[in-house]
């Protein structure tokens, strides 16, 4: 471990926690994992020893230490706004488990607190910090498939037991939240910010009184449209497609892709097909990387220079999400099956 290094407490110990981030955290030249709190201390313990650090029982325990820097938030989505509030008002930067919050009136609050402070505070959709995207942008602004005139993302698995998080409403649970925002902000990233919801349907699941799956369509400034898909009824899918004026391109599991696969590009045309093989990578590990970066480039000025450029995805991911709830078209679903 460096001198310079981000010492990190981790506020929740969940599985995406276990599974992918606190791995890249331990492995980070530049992080350390110094504490993990939970509401129970045994479930702590079992973290601590995997991946390092001081088990604490209690979030506000690990806020309150002097020997963290920077917070790690895997809570529930209902939850992210109270606890990452409560860590910038310590002085701590924020990596919180996207969505950020379940409203654009807290994701813009936490936004505010983190200018105030100077602090960063960012998202962890890690879909965003590999490579390929870059490389898929680099393609179209190439011409390779023409003027891009349509976007279609999904991102579905199947149903989750009864108990999981997800289907409990007053935890911040539903399919719009924990995987629609994905499709959203993938079209964010290919069509801009400035996207209207035109039409959407959401899918009801009349046992948790949540959302279990909905699609959008969104309409792009420049006239470009957008159908998204999610849900947790479905066989598994994570994909997008883009379609230009000449061809159209095809990504396959694109928000979530193991960390040793190569990811293929499809690129349809009149003449045929052609297939592009990118590099694999660990998108969690570069986005704790990236967030690592910015904490010590904060530290360094004294403030976050690069908060500007996040803010406004992060808010208007949070404002079209709050606008498909609004317009969408509820139907209910059948029982699990």
């Amino acid at each position: 471990m460096s001198a310079a290094a981000v010492r990190v407490g981790i506020v929740g110990a969940s599985e995406i926690a276990w599974r992918r981030t606190l791995p890249a955290l331990r492995d980070n030249p530049h992080t350390v994992i110094v504490a993990i709190a939970s509401r129970d201390r045994q479930k702590a313990e079992r973290f601590t020893a995997e991946f390092g650090g001081a088990a604490v029982q209690g979030y506000q325990a690990l806020l309150d230490r002097d020997d963290v820097d920077a917070v790690y938030l895997p809570v529930p989505n209902a939850l992210h706004h109270r606890w990452a509030r409560a860590a910038l008002e310590h002085g701590k930067h924020v990596l919180a488990e996207k969505p950020l919050t379940t409203s654009a009136a807290d994701t813009a609050d936490l936004i505010d607190q983190a200018a105030r402070r100077g602090l960063v505070l960012r998202e962890n959709f890690a879909f965003l910090h590999h490579g390929l995207h870059r490389q898929v942008a680099a393609l179209l602004r190439s011409g390779r498939i023409g003027s891009l005139r349509h976007v279609d993302a999904a991102f579905c698995f199947p149903p989750l037991p009864p108990a999981d998080v997800r289907y409990q409403r007053d935890l911040g649970g539903g399919a719009l939240l924990d995987v629609g925002v994905y499709p959203v902000r993938l079209a964010q990233y290919f069509l801009g910010d400035e996207l209207t919801v035109a039409g959407a349907v959401l899918r009801e699941d009349p046992a948790s009184g949540v959302d279990a799956a909905g699609c959008a369509v969104l309409a792009a400034a420049g006239g470009q449209t957008a159908a998204l898909t999610f849900g947790f009824e479905h066989s598994y899918g994570s994909s997008y497609q883009l379609w230009g004026s000449r061809g159209r391109l095809f990504v396959d599991r694109a928000f979530t892709p193991p960390p040793d696969r190569c990811p293929v590009v499809r690129i349809t045309e009149q003449g045929g097909t052609e297939e592009l093989s990118f590099p694999a990578e660990d998108q969690f590990a570069s986005s704790v990387g990236a967030f690592a970066d910015a904490v010590r480039r904060a530290r360094a000025a004294g403030t976050d220079a690069g908060l500007a450029d996040w803010a406004a995805p992060m808010l208007r991911t949070a404002e079209l999400a709050d606008r498909i709830g609004v317009v969408a078209q509820r139907v209910q679903t059948a029982a699990h099956v």
